[in-house]
């Protein structure tokens, strides 16, 4: 009867806190969560043909939160964007698509090459330090400020074969030195 309907539904929402999912404020059985608690983010879930509210702390893979006063949302990305940091600043795009300057794009504009993340980038940047092999140790010098007889330091160099651009590592030493024993002549 009408009354019995009534009747549940003010005990389902009297009893609220105690059936509803964690995070949810207030919730319905056949729609999930209606409201959330503070900081987190109502988000709408496919199960099977019907959405179902549920409140999250972030939003899941391929959408970005957005806060207002009244309900913190989760808005989905872009078609091609795989995670966003709101509707108009991808940071990551799908397979098949590169990101510049916050968009994802078919292909790099003119001059960019794309980098291992999938990102446009100037020709160039990125590559790493590129040094040649060791030298032999050199001959065994006293130096002038050491007052120890027959004590002295050699010194081993390598080249630089390719300079780093400005985003790479930097290039790694290019010269030793190790302490040595002067032999006499």
């Amino acid at each position: 009867s009408k009354f019995k309907l009534l009747s549940l539904l003010n005990i389902c929402s009297s009893s609220v806190n105690k059936l509803c999912p964690v995070g949810c404020a207030s919730c319905s059985a056949l729609n999930g969560c209606l409201s959330c608690k503070p900081r987190l983010f109502f988000h709408l879930e496919l199960d099977g043909m019907r959405q179902r509210g549920a409140c999250l702390s972030s939003c899941p893979w391929g959408h970005y939160g957005t806060r207002s006063p009244h309900i913190n949302t989760c808005a989905r990305c872009k078609e091609d964007c795989a995670f966003c940091f709101s509707e108009s600043f991808c940071t990551r795009c799908h397979p098949s698509h590169f990101l510049f300057r916050g968009k994802c794009v078919k292909s790099c504009p003119h001059g960019l090459t794309s980098n291992t993340l999938m990102q446009c980038v100037l020709q160039g940047e990125g590559l790493h330090c590129e040094v040649g092999d060791w030298t032999d140790w050199g001959p065994c010098i006293q130096k002038r400020s050491t007052r120890t007889y027959r004590r002295g330091e050699e010194t081993r160099t390598r080249q630089v074969l390719r300079s780093p651009s400005v985003y790479a590592d930097p290039c790694p030493h290019v010269s030793e030195f190790r302490k040595c024993f002067i032999t006499k002549r």
